[in-house]
């Protein structure tokens, strides 16, 4: 079965080049020239991957973004853009991205992202806390195959990386986490901007986790984290 690819890009002739070159590599491609109507077009289509432009008419790639990953978490986002301050790139992993792609860029490099997020977000075959229904940290209950932290009856969506990452973290509760190893797990390499979306992801967990003052998650520099969690 062909792989879905959401693609947002108002530039015609880039979108052009993109979107044959995709189709041609075996994916089934809907291009859009804005994100109208996305929450449609996510139910309808229902692509195994996004891949937006940041800036958008109406509605930017970040806003975007942010509505994917709220209601599809596990969803792969990759935004396209010229902007290469670090300020911008951050945001657009704190929006939801997963990766990030700055123009004017090759088709072969974004073929190897797209192929790079299809195969992290695959479900994984092996038995592991990412399988788990509940696992209980302190006050919350976490639960990994449904990208899910309860605590007092609330509910807080996870992205699949933060659940990912969270899952990792758990197996070594109590213990060092190697910030390399934790890098190579999650995206396959220890690259600066993924070194810089771990960082996102972080801060992001820590905030997520902040109504039990029991758990902490302690950064070691140049060594990695400790998650500390009572009771586990």
């Amino acid at each position: 079965m062909k792989k879905k690819v959401l693609y947002i890009e108002d530039e015609q002739f880039l979108a052009r080049i993109v979107k044959e070159t995709l189709e041609l590599k075996g994916y089934e491609v809907l291009h859009k020239k804005d994100g109208g109507r996305l929450i449609d077009l996510l139910q309808s289509f229902s692509p195994d991957i996004c891949v937006l432009d940041v800036m958008l008419p109406n509605i930017d790639g970040y806003t975007l973004g942010s509505t994917i990953r709220n209601i599809y978490p596990q969803l792969p986002v990759i935004f396209l853009t010229a902007k290469t301050q670090t300020s911008d790139i951050l945001k657009g992993f704190s929006s939801g991205g997963t990766d990030y792609l700055k123009k004017p860029f090759s088709m072969e490099e974004l073929m190897v992202r797209i192929e790079n997020q299809l195969k992290l977000a695959a479900p994984k075959e092996d038995a592991s806390i990412e399988t788990q229904e509940e696992v209980a940290l302190g006050k919350y209950l976490f639960s990994p195959g449904r990208y899910e932290l309860q605590i007092k009856g609330t509910i807080i969506k996870l992205s699949s990386r933060e659940s990912e990452i969270l899952s990792i973290l758990c197996k070594h509760a109590n213990k060092t986490t190697d910030r390399k190893k934790l890098l190579y797990a999650v995206w396959g390499d220890d690259s600066f901007f993924n070194s810089r979306n771990l960082d996102v992801y972080i801060r992001k967990l820590r905030d997520y986790l902040s109504q039990d003052d029991g758990i902490t998650i302690i950064t070691l520099k140049g060594k990695g984290y400790h998650f500390t969690v009572p009771g586990i």
